[in-house]
């Protein structure tokens, strides 16, 4: 099977991204148009396989389309009327949308019709609308004894009537009862009792059958009249595809940066604009602009979220909750278990790879993020577009992330990897950068050799801080200075002269091998969370740096207090188990329990202190070396590295 591998932005998202049509606008046009007595003019038009499935499917009853795909425009003249047609055959292929709004239009009309579609789309349910409308005067039967396709439509016209729908499964059977009403005899109250998911959906339907000359009376927030009428021709400008869109903005929230998407605001017609709104609770800065909107990453919170009126953003939301700082539970969308795939099933067995702690609930998802635990992962795509784009966006961060099956985005979208590429930071010349590198993580991750022969790969000086505090450390020790008197530990960063390079000297005293004993081990940790200690050490970090022009750096704190803005910051890590394992192969005298029970502590006081504890940096690369050479581990971050660099 085709796999896309994902290549991480070295820095945070910059620019703007192409979005396409909205899939849901086009083909709610597409069917008014058609059904329409005259010509009409669409542009900005999506073209993908959910499209032109419906484009195929409105040709087959009758309308005349003329495409000028370069241009996004479609020209349709309609029928005017209820379709007539013999011996029909439709193929839906994948389309949801297509189906649940074709199926009522083509029981309106006259003829005999069989439709079906992929095996994806006969896995989908249809036994509500099926029922409805066979109660309104339509003769529609499973060939297959079942509620799924294929179906065969008798179309002797559907005489209409009132009825009662459950909006709870599926917004798109009501959209597609109220498309196709006006072509009823009687016309069509539809009755929708407690919820209805994805109500601006709906919305969006009753807005375009207006754009279309057909007006749907409402009573009441549950209650849709619809009299019996003909669509009159018009001239629609489609808007950019906020679904679409939410992926852009999201790779803004999740690498720290921006992303802008022209022609949408607030004001948009479409449900899922209430992404960008979730994303400003979230931490994010939003700039509503009537031209645009635009997002910026500042960090992102937890919270819990009612998707159930724009549930295609829930695995996007997903997606960015594996880098929020507390838990992001996911509400109202349990109905999307019946969409492309299971899409909560799937959410938690590709997270779950991914190293990100899901749960499943009735309604949706509780995601309890651990940065320190991200990995790559092989994704599986169940034929699911949004699978695919939304698994996409961890691999922003988190190297090693390959795409299953990457073509199923064609769906909607299939120019998404060229889009989300026009985000990537652009290369600059390397003289104008201050190249510091900051290697950031826990003991045992393999940073010190990772930056060193990251450094000697790069051309790069190479520069251990974690040397630096584990050289006070053992000068303290040398000084009988006990772990307690961080007075006296202070005075010791002070004082003693330090030497970092191949070798370690200490007051002129080798201490390459001294620096890394089990008191020494012991004693750091203590060492790295005094303030006044990290107050001599840290000017004495930036001014190495700055003097040479950058470098790499490796310890806690590089990316989040010593260089906060360093041109490439990396969060490198490893299972708990493999990090104990390194390091009692390093050792002598000591049991792996011992080892693995250190650590554990270490871990435990250096992302708890108070002053500068242990964390992914914002933007930082994640990467989980737990079954990766350092060769493989620095000829990934090489690669990345360069596309930061001007050839």
């Amino acid at each position: 099977m085709e796999r896309r591998r994902i290549t991480p932005f070295a820095r945070p998202s910059e620019g703007s991204a192409n979005v396409p049509g909205s899939k849901s606008h086009t083909n709610r046009v597409l069917l008014c148009a058609a059904l329409a007595d005259g010509a009409s003019r669409i542009s900005g038009a999506l073209f993908a396989d959910d499209t032109e499935a419906m484009l195929e499917a409105v040709r087959a009853l009758g309308a005349k389309t003329v495409i000028v795909e370069d241009e996004e425009i479609l020209e349709i003249n309609g029928v005017g009327k209820p379709p007539r047609f013999g011996n029909l055959t439709v193929d839906f292929r994948s389309s949801g949308t297509t189906s649940r709004f074709l199926i009522p239009v083509i029981a309106a009309g006259h003829g005999t019709a069989v439709v079906d579609g992929s095996e994806q789309l006969r896995s989908r349910p249809f036994g509500e609308q099926l029922a409805a409308l066979n109660a309104l005067g339509a003769q529609i039967s499973s060939l297959n004894d079942s509620d799924e396709l294929p179906l065969e439509i008798h179309a002797r016209g559907v005489k209409g009537g009132e009825i009662e729908v459950s909006g709870e499964a599926s917004s798109q059977f009501i959209s597609g009862l109220l498309m196709a009403a006006p072509l009823f005899e009687e016309g069509l109250t539809l009755k929708v009792p407690g919820r209805l998911v994805s109500r601006p959906y709906v919305d969006l339907t009753v807005e375009v059958m207006s754009d279309f000359g057909v007006f749907v009376e409402m009573p009441d927030d549950s209650t849709f009249v619809v009299r019996p009428q003909t669509y009159a021709p018009s001239n629609i400008l489609i808007e950019p595809d906020a679904s679409a869109a939410s992926y852009f903005f999201a790779a803004a929230a999740i690498t720290g940066g921006t992303a802008r998407v022209e022609g949408l605001n607030a004001a948009s017609l479409q449900g899922d604009i209430e992404f960008v709104r979730v994303l400003e609770k979230l931490g994010a800065k939003v700039v509503w602009d009537d031209a645009y909107i635009q997002v910026e990453g500042r960090g992102l919170s937890g919270g819990r979220f009612d998707l159930s009126d724009f549930s295609d953003t829930a695995q996007t939301l997903a997606s960015v909750a594996a880098f929020a700082d507390s838990e992001i539970e996911i509400t109202g969308v349990g109905f999307i278990r019946a969409k492309e795939t299971n899409r909560i099933a799937a959410l938690v067995s590709e997270l779950t790879k991914c190293g990100v702690e899901v749960s499943e609930t009735n309604d949706g998802l509780k995601i309890t993020p651990n940065k320190w635990l991200l990995r790559g992962a092989e994704i599986d795509t169940y034929e699911d577009h949004r699978m695919a784009m939304s698994m996409s966006l961890i691999g922003l961060r988190v190297p090693g992330l390959e795409i299953r099956d990457p073509s199923c985005v064609e769906k909607t979208f299939p120019s998404f990897y060229e889009s989300l590429e026009m985000l990537r930071p652009k290369p600059q010349k390397r003289p104008d950068l201050l190249a510091v590198i900051a290697i950031d993580g826990p003991a045992g991750s393999g940073k010190s050799t990772v930056a060193k022969q990251l450094a000697r790969e790069l051309r790069l000086p190479n520069f251990d801080t974690g040397a630096m505090y584990r050289a006070v450390a053992a000068a303290a020790l040398r000084a009988n200075v006990h772990p307690s008197d961080l007075d006296g530990i202070s005075a010791i960063a002070q004082t003693a002269e330090i030497a970092i390079g191949e070798r370690i000297f200490i007051d002129g005293s080798d201490a390459t091998e001294e620096i890394r004993s089990p008191e020494v081990n012991q004693l750091v940790s203590v060492v790295a969370a005094t303030s006044s200690v990290r107050k001599v050490l840290v000017p004495r970090q930036r001014k190495w740096a700055t003097d040479l022009g950058g470098g790499v750096m490796e310890g806690r704190d590089i990316g989040t207090k010593v260089f906060p803005d360093a041109t490439f910051k990396v969060f490198l890590t490893a299972e708990l188990a493999i990090r104990a394992r390194r390091r009692f192969d390093e050792s002598s005298g000591v049991s792996f329990e011992d080892v693995l029970s250190d650590l554990k502590r270490r871990d435990h006081v250096d992302s708890t202190r108070s002053d500068s504890p242990l964390e992914v940096a914002p933007g930082a690369l994640i990467f989980d070396s737990s079954r990766l050479s350092t060769e493989e581990v620095v000829g990934e971050l090489a690669i990345i590295f360069d596309t930061l660099i001007e050839p």
